[in-house]
């Protein structure tokens, strides 16, 4: 016979179940031993601001992205499984066009909700935690759009209520320094009912207390200096999830899931780690979501699933990161890629024992979904319920994009190949880097700044958009004015070349070693070639950290070096010359760069914001901008010879006894040997993930 565990917890509740009809007898068990419950942790991550499936830089249509489908995949996922609880891993609000005019151009009024946030409201997401580039447009910003006293000096929330997000905001390792308190609430208990299952099959419902932490990459101090110096402060995740762990098992959670804004380095712990998510299994968490790398975490499921990035694929045994299974020290993890590409789900199966929730690993799966998750080939589509809600923002940003900016080009700027040598999209701005870097010293009455007047300027960038985030994420500015583009560049443009619009522009004095080892880190982008091998080798393993490749320009083409990408990392820059003569180690420099870069971001050796001589207040993306302003006024134009050509590296020449290949978008191999890149030599399918596979020829 059955037993009624529904009605049997009810009485117990009510204290009316004893023994002989005594009220005093010990109530019986709410739960009974041994009943199951399945949850399903829902993550998205680093959505940056990509509510629908467009690319408003190309002022097109991307199906491979967006919220709008995102939305697809947890409406399934839900069906699947009503007991879930769906959560954000943080960098919400920045990154496309619609971020940047919501924020800067026309800034959305306390009674206003962002585009994004309006999506996830309507969604219904459990919490969310934060990412580094919730602080890119500043604290007074970043308290508005949350509706969040920060209780920091000199940061005041509007009067009222603003619009924000529906769902609680948490943030556990990062404190305001004049009161020591969490500037968000450092964690959240959400209380869930769900369907259980009893030890004789009937089903109960069951209270989860489901506990949600969230942690940024300490490093937000260095790369958002300008808008948090003197005003927060970081703890490393490890100490801050000691902390407030117990605490919310004190507080009766059932399951504490760490949202954690990082990726996964196995290196010894350190409080300042930018990836220190893997060091929080040890801090007594039951699942781990992650994010910032913008990776795919476990390796996706779908049919013809790429090899799992080479960014996970390296790690020590002794690690014990299970990339086929999602876990990393017996702990469920996942990362679900970026933009809304994919949905992270951790599928928990909890038995109750001795009066608590125990997950069972074995019974526990982890998947990282993505848009052809059905049958493998065929996209989901769109939920056609949020395009509506933000239409009106969507129809302002195209408006904004396509403002001119008085200029025409006469080459396309692109980042096709801009790992094998391709400046195209990369000169221009280190054109306006190094021109506004000569003209502050040349400008400057700061007795220091002006007796660096003869020291030479030169200047970096990275390809931003170079297949981090798929195929479609390439620079492609055409050229024009043409008869179909008669207006020529376009407000959408410097954000194309230059990404990131809170980078502001910095300026380092360096020496020609300091030189060599920058160029040494940079070069880390390439794989190890062998070429006795006669096996397939990828010259660029992983897209996931392109930011940090910088491309060195000086004038006239006055600063050359090679790569010699058979040699290990470290030992690769040969024949690095300036005007013809070979770089000392003692040669002065001054490196115009952006801050994130000059005050320490991806780890260049001595460049940690103690060689900075230039903190400019201008973004270095307004300084493209401006650049091109100045050039329309006196009646210039962008042109190939001039800004697109000058190709200060090569590869050192080596032929190899297989083919080395560099993914790319499909279908640009005439752009390629238009743009005089000779070593691209042909292209073959597509990998599973839309890239081509185009081989390059390194003998030549």
């Amino acid at each position: 016979m059955k037993t009624n565990w529904v009605m049997l917890a009810a009485l117990a509740s009510a204290g009316l179940v004893g023994c002989n009809g005594s009220s005093n007898t010990p109530a019986a068990p709410a739960i009974p031993e041994g009943a199951t419950v399945t949850v399903a942790l829902l993550e998205t991550t680093d959505i940056h601001s990509n509510v629908l499936s467009y690319n408003y830089y190309a002022l097109a249509e991307d199906t491979s992205l967006g919220l709008e489908r995102t939305s697809t995949l947890i409406q399934a996922a839900r069906a699947e499984n009503p007991n879930s609880v769906l959560l954000d891993d943080g960098d919400v609000i920045q990154g496309t066009l619609l971020a940047d005019l919501q924020a800067v151009a026309a800034p959305v009024p306390c009674s206003g909700t962002l585009a994004v946030h309006k999506a996830m409201n309507a969604l219904k997401y459990d919490a969310g935690g934060m990412g580094n580039h919730e602080f890119n447009y500043g604290l007074p910003y970043l308290s508005q759009i949350t509706n969040t006293d920060f209780g920091i000096p000199g940061v005041a929330k509007p009067t009222g209520t603003c619009g924000a997000p529906a769902f609680p905001s948490v943030l556990s390792n990062v404190v305001g320094v004049s009161s020591g308190k969490p500037i968000f609430q450092p964690y959240t208990l959400l209380p869930r009912d769900f369907a259980a299952t009893a030890p004789d099959g009937s089903k109960l419902s069951v209270k989860i207390n489901v506990g949600v932490l969230s942690f940024v990459p300490p490093q937000i101090l260095e790369w958002d200096q300008k808008v948090l110096a003197g005003k927060v402060s970081v703890t490393g995740v490890q100490e801050a999830a000691k902390q407030y762990v117990p605490e919310l098992r004190n507080k009766g959670a059932d399951l504490v899931v760490a949202l954690s804004h990082g990726g996964l380095d196995t290196s010894a712990y350190s409080p300042k780690m930018e990836n220190g998510s893997y060091h929080l299994t040890s801090t007594g968490i039951d699942a781990l979501m992650i994010g910032h790398s913008h990776l795919i975490f476990p390796k996706g499921k779908e049919e013809g699933a790429a090899a799992l990035d080479a960014s996970f694929a390296a790690f020590p045994a002794s690690a014990k990161i299970d990339a086929e299974k999602g876990f990393v020290n017996g702990v469920p993890t996942v990362m679900a890629q970026s933009w809304g590409r994919r949905l992270g789900i951790i599928k928990l199966t909890m038995v109750y024992q001795g009066g608590k929730w125990v997950v069972q690993p074995a019974k526990t799966t982890v998947e990282s979904r993505g848009f052809k998750y059905t049958d493998g080939k065929t996209l989901v589509k769109a939920d056609p319920a949020i395009a509506p809600l933000v239409a009106t923002e969507h129809a302002a940003t195209i408006a904004y994009a396509k403002q001119p900016l008085g200029i025409s080009t006469d080459f396309e700027m692109s980042a096709y190949f801009a790992l094998v040598g391709d400046v195209s999209a990369i000169q221009l701005v280190n054109q306006a880097q190094l021109d506004y870097v000569k003209n502050f010293i040349a400008t400057s009455t700061d007795a220091t700044l002006s007796s660096y007047k003869n020291i030479p300027v030169i200047s970096c960038s990275a390809p931003f958009k170079a297949g981090r985030n798929g195929p479609s994420d390439f620079t492609d500015v055409a050229a024009g004015a043409t008869p179909a583009a008669p207006i020529g560049l376009q407000v959408r443009n410097p954000g194309d070349l230059y990404l990131y619009s809170n980078n502001n522009l910095q300026a380092v004095k360096i020496k020609g070693a300091d030189l060599k080892a920058w160029l040494e880190t940079s070069a880390k982008q390439f794989g190890q070639i062998d070429p006795t091998s006669s096996a397939e080798q990828d010259l660029v393993p992983s897209y996931g950290t392109i930011y940090n490749y910088d491309v060195f320009y000086a004038e006239n083409n006055a600063l050359t070096y090679q790569i010699d990408v058979t040699k290990k990392p470290g030992n690769r820059i040969v024949n690095l010359t300036y005007k013809g003569a070979p770089v000392a180690d003692g040669d002065d420099f001054i490196v115009a760069t952006n801050d994130y870069r000059a005050g320490g971001g991806g780890a260049v050796p001595g460049i940690d914001g103690s060689k900075t001589i230039i903190k400019s207040p201008d973004a270095n993306q307004a300084v493209v901008s401006n650049y091109l302003a100045a050039l329309s006024t006196k009646g210039g134009k962008v042109t190939l010879a001039a800004n697109g050509s000058a190709r200060s590296w090569s590869f050192v020449k080596t032929a190899t006894a297989g083919p080395v290949i560099l993914r790319s978008a499909p279908g640009h191999l005439a752009l390629a040997q238009g743009s005089g890149i000779a070593n691209v030599a042909a292209e073959g399918g597509l990998d599973a993930s839309g890239f081509a596979k185009y081989r390059i020829d390194l003998s030549k």
